[in-house]
């Protein structure tokens, strides 16, 4: 599924809309920042496309308002975390995107063995999700004694 049709059934702001419709219509190059749809550095607009499609995927009838995104891209894979303003509520997600990591799942190689990474990229599109985690809300994670949300093994 592309991020249109999801879109057209969103409860996001119309103004969100319009930014995810324009990062849409210019999927080649550097995802272009806007007050509602905020990228923290540079990265590919297709790669932030499935980052926004898993998103209202995950969440077709929340109120979206503003998205922030801060992430890194690879040749393979796109990892970072996600900011979501809803309303007053705040919701952050972690994520990587991998492609490669698909591909071994899948069983699928290359020509020199390995991960088929084009063909799970092509095939499978935003669905390469290694990693789609929400994190703790802040006075969950202050209950839980963790800065955010995930705790880390010794």
């Amino acid at each position: 599924m592309s991020l249109i049709p999801l879109l057209d059934r969103s409860a996001a702001t119309d103004q969100l809309k319009l930014a995810m419709r324009t990062l849409v219509a210019q999927p080649w190059g550097n995802a272009q920042s806007c007050d509602v749809l905020v990228c923290r550095r540079g990265m590919p607009a297709v790669k932030v496309e499935r980052v926004l499609t898993q998103l209202l995927t995950e969440l077709p009838d929340a109120r979206i308002e503003r998205i922030e995104i801060d992430a890194r891209s690879g040749c393979a894979d796109f990892s970072g975390h996600l900011t979501v303003h809803i309303g007053d509520a705040v919701r952050v997600f972690d994520f990587v995107w991998d492609c490669r990591w698909r591909a071994a799942e899948e069983g699928w190689t290359d020509h020199w063995g390995e991960p088929d990474q084009i063909r799970a990229a092509r095939e499978f599109g935003w669905r390469c999700f290694s990693v789609w985690s929400e994190r703790a809300p802040a006075h969950a994670r202050a209950s839980l004694g963790v800065p955010n949300g995930i705790s880390q093994l010794a």
